[in-house]
């Protein structure tokens, strides 16, 4: 089956195609597509992943078609850059 593993940057994306056996694991497949080696300046191991915007466990098992997202850490809390911005915007001028 085949699956799609992806990641990404502000200004870099890289979306892999990977053959897998059935019972392979989010985990292996990440292993499998070698998408580490596109950012080797980044450790994958951490961070969070996700099948279809929804974060799963790296050891769920991946169906055929699964798109795996690996979910790097946000910049800046959306929350805070709203209020931030807010804040800015009702200082006088």
């Amino acid at each position: 089956m085949i699956v799609e593993v992806c990641f990404g940057l502000r200004d870099r994306q890289v979306v892999r195609e990977v053959a897998v056996e059935d019972g392979t694991t989010v985990g292996d497949a990440i292993a499998l597509s070698n998408i580490q080696a596109y950012f080797p300046h980044i450790d994958m191991t951490p961070l969070a992943v996700g099948i279809f915007s929804r974060v799963v466990d790296r050891d769920t098992v991946c169906q055929a078609g699964d798109r795996i997202e690996i979910y790097r850490p946000l910049l800046v809390d959306p929350k805070q850059q709203r209020r931030t911005r807010a804040a800015q915007q009702r200082e006088p001028s």
